[in-house]
């Protein structure tokens, strides 16, 4: 498990494919702040809930020069059905291999039902526009968790 990131960091760069199989890299977005959730599966009801409250919210987040992107071990086609299936609107990046999940100490033990196993933890990085972590949320909550950054960024 790799060590999680504090604000100050600099967020660890990444390159992967979206659900239509195009390569996006954070590199892409220097010069404006991005939201980087990082969630355990698509199509799976906390998921969705983010999702569409990510996308619902999409507008204001754009609005205050916020890019969203979530990222998931997903493979790529299951990431378009997602898409489809639910209308969203963020970009959802496929890291089937788990590096970048991993760089952002977004991949570890969890605990479930009295089970320790290995998965993704539900975290939402807050990267500006120099590349620096601004906000690093470990172990959040699926619902509610997008009015909370809203109330964090002060939007």
């Amino acid at each position: 498990m790799s060590a999680r990131l504090t604000p100050g960091d600099e967020a660890p760069a990444f390159t992967l494919p979206d659900a239509d199989g195009n390569e996006v890299s954070l590199a892409g977005h220097k010069g404006r702040k991005v939201i980087v959730y990082f969630y355990p599966a698509a199509l799976t009801p906390g998921c969705t809930k983010q999702a569409c409250d990510f996308t619902d919210n999409l507008d204001l987040l754009a609005g205050a020069g916020y890019d969203v992107i979530g990222i998931s071990p997903d493979a790529p086609e299951k990431l378009a059905k997602f898409r489809e299936k639910e209308n969203l609107k963020v970009t959802l990046l496929a890291d089937p291999d788990q590096k970048v999940l991993d760089a952002y100490g977004a991949f570890g033990e969890k605990k479930n039902y009295g089970k320790t196993y290995m998965g993704v933890i539900r975290s939402t990085i807050v990267v500006d526009e120099e590349g620096k972590v601004a906000h690093a949320l470990y172990n959040v909550r699926a619902t509610g968790h997008v009015a909370k950054i809203i109330k964090d960024l002060g939007i």
